[in-house]
């Protein structure tokens, strides 16, 4: 039995990719766009007594909110559907949407008061967002293979 294993072994190493050397060398993509969203939330209705702690928290929100459809742009929104017919008739309809994903490198490009509303719009550079990626993961392409 050892031997059977000894064997094996012997004959897969023999098929590594020992007997040759790949140089890599990093490709940047030929565009980068640029993405915009923009967050709002309601003054009036944030949980504060003083006026610039609703100020303060609406900011928050609509921040929140930007990032939230910044991550709709580019991740997608998924969508769970149910609905019951009884006699022919529309009973229940239910629907409900979840958006996961991490944004890096969005900006505020401006954020402000709008009558009852509080406003932020963001904007996410993908050039900016190559730059970072790069910095944790190097995307590669094969320069040259050197046989042996």
């Amino acid at each position: 039995m050892k031997a059977i294993i000894l064997l094996v072994t012997l004959l897969l190493s023999g098929c590594s990719a020992q007997d040759r050397y790949v140089q890599y060398e990093t490709e940047a993509p030929t565009s980068f766009p640029k993405i915009t969203a923009i967050g709002y939330a309601t003054l009036d209705i944030q949980p504060a007594a003083e006026p610039a702690q609703r100020v303060l928290m609406a900011m928050q929100a609509s921040k929140i909110a930007a990032y939230r459809e910044l991550a709709e742009q580019v991740y997608g929104q998924q969508l769970t559907a149910n609905s019951q017919v009884r006699d022919w008739v529309m009973a229940e309809d239910n629907i409900q949407t979840s958006v996961s994903g991490v944004i890096r490198g969005a900006r505020v490009v401006k954020s402000y008061p709008a009558g009852e509303h509080y406003v932020t719009e963001l904007e996410l550079d993908f050039e900016q967002v190559w730059a970072l990626y790069q910095q944790q993961n190097r995307s590669q392409r094969v320069k040259t293979v050197t046989y042996f």
